[in-house]
């Protein structure tokens, strides 16, 4: 196996060369005290607020193109950028007498106050000014949606990024010149089959060798995206154990379609695996986009929430209700275990010591299954659940023939409702059936109460959601979730 120990990576057109890189410094931490790169803000330190928003460019599959994404630079530690190209508000720099059309949209719609918060906006549309030539109002939105502001009001924002596509070109930066030859090549030139090594930190490059180092160093911390680890550094100040970053394994980025089941890998971003979902299941859509914001799910894998374990994981509902099995591996040794096995207890999971997660597998339904899937929260952008529901229903003729829900927030683990299920299966599809459901749930679960929601009204909420689901199933109105705003107490 070849190594080598030096981080390298693009930024400004010039490749960046660094040794001896602690494997916790984050890319804003470089940035602003090694750089001097002050426009990079640090607000929450944990992903929340999008001051210290950047873009990652990384090569496509077929190394063809360059992929650029909005991540937060609080949470990412320096070495995972290793093969990219780094883009700061700083990068945008045109001229002395000219400004890049997103920036220039930013003055002329009087979008910064204070301007602490501008860089990341900034950084946040120019992502979507890359991949999106005439953006819609809900495309700007949406990409807002990990940027708080507390001066403006968001409006001008907002109109900032729906004008910055009518400008004329620049001469860095259009869409064009982040896709030339030169930037894709100098980007190629940095592609590397050895594999980064530093003291506390590898990144292997195969499942072999992941597999390899996990067996032999069982105490290593696996890491993917980071928007849950990073957090550990940021804001508990705590000391890791070795590193082992999967993001430069090819295997571990790779979806496929396997008989009857669509196979997502390790390293397969929350971004992309949505995607993917929600076009076998378009009802997700929501869940997706509610799920966290851009910056998060770019950076983010599904297979990361998954093992993390949350109690309040937004996916593992969904994918319990849709009978999803996590495939895990140590050594040479493969197994898979059904998703709503996995959880044994709070932050307890059923992995052996150095073993690790390869990928999730979610069934392929057949045509005319019920699937929906809901989430209440306090906001409707980047917010953690109150309660979150997943529900697959399939029917024959106007009888469940089988029911799975799955709930996160309502136990120590995302769990499915075997009482309820029990209550539905083999009962007609009506509306006493679904009251005796939501009479079963008070038998599944006795929920908690803290900030987010007391007990009674998450017990409340997961019966509203499976009135809702029946409701919609039937074509019949329904009020909006923003109702059901949750109450503590």
């Amino acid at each position: 196996m070849n190594r080598r120990a030096t981080v390298r990576f693009v930024l400004d057109e010039e490749i960046v060369e660094l040794s001896d890189v602690p494997p916790t410094m984050t890319v804003l931490e470089y940035l602003r005290d090694v750089r001097g790169r002050t426009g990079t803000k640090e607000g929450c330190a944990e992903g929340d607020c999008g001051a210290c928003t950047v873009v990652l460019g990384e090569l496509t599959d077929e190394a063809s193109r360059i992929d650029y994404r909005a991540v937060n630079s609080c949470i990412r530690f320096l070495p995972t950028i290793d093969g990219k190209e780094l883009v700061t508000v700083e990068s945008l720099q045109q001229s002395p007498d000219s400004l890049h059309p997103v920036p220039q949209a930013m003055v002329d719609e009087h979008a910064s106050q204070c301007g602490f918060c501008t860089p990341g906006f900034v950084m946040s549309l120019f992502a979507l000014y890359l991949n999106a030539a005439s953006p819609t109002r809900d495309d700007v939105v949406t990409a807002l949606s990990g940027n708080l502001c507390r001066c403006t009001g968001y409006r001008p924002i907002i109109a900032a990024g729906c004008a910055m596509s009518s400008y004329p070109q620049p001469a860095k930066w259009n869409r064009d010149d982040a896709q030339s030859v030169s930037r894709v090549t100098r980007l190629r030139n940095l592609q590397s089959d050895a594999e980064l090594t530093s003291s506390g930190f590898s990144a292997p490059t195969s499942v072999d060798d992941v597999a390899a180092l996990l067996e032999a160093q069982p105490e290593s911390l696996v890491l993917a995206g980071g928007t849950d680890i990073g957090l550990w550094v940021t804001k508990q100040l705590r000391d890791l154990p070795p590193i082992v970053y999967i993001g430069a394994v090819p295997e571990l980025k790779e979806m496929r379609t396997i008989g009857t089941s669509v196979r997502i890998g390790a390293a397969v971003s929350l971004t992309d695996a949505w995607q993917v979902l929600v076009n076998l299941y378009p009802s997700l859509k929501e869940l997706a986009l509610r799920f966290a914001s851009p910056p998060v799910c770019n950076a983010g894998t599904l297979c990361g929430n998954i093992a993390n374990g949350s109690p309040i994981g937004d996916s593992m509902p969904i994918l319990m209700a849709l009978g999803a099995e996590v495939e895990l591996r140590r050594g040479q040794q493969t197994r898979r275990v059904a998703l709503d096995q996995f959880y044994l207890g709070y932050q307890r999971k059923d992995l052996q010591p150095g073993e690790f997660v390869v990928a999730v597998w979610v069934p392929l339904l057949r045509r005319g299954t019920l699937v929906a899937s809901y989430k209440v929260s306090k906001r409707f952008d980047q917010d953690i659940s109150a309660v979150c529901a997943g529900f697959v229903v399939e029917l024959d003729d106007d009888r469940v023939a089988s029911a799975r829900l799955g709930f996160g927030g309502m136990a120590a683990v995302p769990a499915r409702a075997k009482k309820a299920e029990a209550a539905l299966s083999g009962m007609q599809w009506c509306a006493e059936t679904i009251e005796a459901a939501v009479t079963a749930l008070n038998e599944d679960f006795q929920p908690f109460s803290d900030m987010r929601a007391s007990k009674s009204y998450r017990l409340l909420a997961a019966g509203q959601l499976l009135r809702r689901f029946y409701r919609e199933s039937r074509g019949e109105p329904t009020p909006s979730l923003q109702t059901l705003a949750p109450v503590a107490g």
